[in-house]
């Protein structure tokens, strides 16, 4: 895709200070541009690289005033990391626009879908499932009967919608995502035999949810798992039956979250995070990476550590932690003092 300098400034309502008929057909970093890409300037520490960046268009904000000579062509806009931010996304919605269905696909009779679908190879849509306007399927997803997916939503190849899925409007699902597979839930009998809970709720995401790559979301045992608005879910997490998440929570990859806790709204968790089952995490908390969590948290906690302690106190504690071997030292030659004077005594 080529866009000119003028077309550019005009999606981001800027004002270009050099050529605006100069065309660009790709992104780059502004100290690797090259003729034909677009680059952006946000960070003061990379100003020099604007007098020797051989992008033919760079993004600045309206208070940037060069001090020496650029070739680049300029676009001055009010944030310029933000109005990059909005190009890509831009880009973003140009460049997966896709529009119909390719063959061979599966689609149940009794399934419907709105205006400007995209159904990719291989796909397959079950039955009664309803789909809303502007949803992009891609090559190899699954669908299962009764999902419903609402307007502008995204799903990369390979991912698999189990049945009776909900889905909100404006969501991403990437590759190798499951969701609604069977919670883990088992039995045991009376010979010791572990025996398989049928798992007869659904998934609800609602809307703006984000499901990174290979993220798996059980269904509920009874009721819904529940993925509330605009939560972002990076790559490889794991969220068990009856999990709760709140609206604008954000977790990294690895974590994993087992069944029925319930985590609140606007936290922030870390990478490779523990959270036991039945417990309640409240608004507004930060994990750190690695954390173990096994316990009710209040809002506005920092955790740290497994078991997790609060920030502050993981913090204290550590300089104990890596000082303990030197510590265990004193305390040997401590004793040994001890004893000599008890002998001595």
């Amino acid at each position: 895709m080529v866009f000119t300098a003028g077309q550019i400034a005009g999606i981001l309502e800027g004002e270009v200070e050099g050529n605006p008929d100069i065309s660009v057909h790709k992104l780059a970093k502004i100290e690797e541009g090259e003729i034909g890409s677009l680059t952006f300037l946000a960070n003061p520490k990379y100003t020099s690289h604007i007098y020797t960046t051989k992008a033919s268009v760079t993004i600045v904000n309206k208070d940037f005033v060069p001090e020496q000579h650029i070739e680049t062509t300029m676009i001055k806009v009010d944030d310029a990391y933000e109005s990059f931010s909005k190009l890509l996304q831009y880009y973003n919605e140009v460049k997966n626009n896709k529009v119909g269905i390719e063959s061979p696909v599966f689609k149940a009779d009794d399934a419907v879908y709105g205006d400007n679908f995209y159904l990719g190879a291989f796909a397959y849509i079950g039955n009664k499932v309803i789909i809303g306007n502007n949803v992009k399927i891609y090559p190899n997803v699954f669908i299962g009967d009764n999902v419903r997916i609402d307007d502008n939503v995204t799903i990369f190849a390979g991912a698999r919608i189990y049945s009776e899925t909900v889905i909100g409007k404006n969501c991403m699902i990437h590759s190798g995502a499951i969701i609604g597979a069977d919670g883990f839930g088992y039995s045991p009998n009376k010979n010791g035999e572990f025996i398989r809970v049928p798992q007869t709720g659904n998934v609800v995401l609602e809307d703006n949810v984000d499901v990174g790559a290979g993220t798996t979301i059980d269904r509920a045992t009874l009721g819904s798992t529940l993925i509330r608005k605009g939560v972002k879910l990076d790559n490889q997490i794991q969220i068990a039956h009856n999990v709760e998440i709140g609206k604008n929570t954000v977790i990294a990859a690895q974590t994993g979250i087992a069944g029925s806790a319930k985590i609140g709204e606007n936290c922030m968790i870390g990478g490779q995070v523990g959270i036991v089952g039945h417990i309640t995490i409240g608004n507004n908390v930060k994990i750190q990476a690695q954390s173990g969590i096994g316990r009710n948290i209040k809002d506005n906690e920092v955790l740290q550590g497994s078991p997790a302690l609060t920030y502050g106190d993981f913090n204290k504690s550590y300089v104990h932690f890596k000082n303990l071997p030197k510590i265990v030292k004193k305390i040997e030659k401590l004793e040994k003092k001890i004893d000599s004077d008890q002998n001595n005594g």
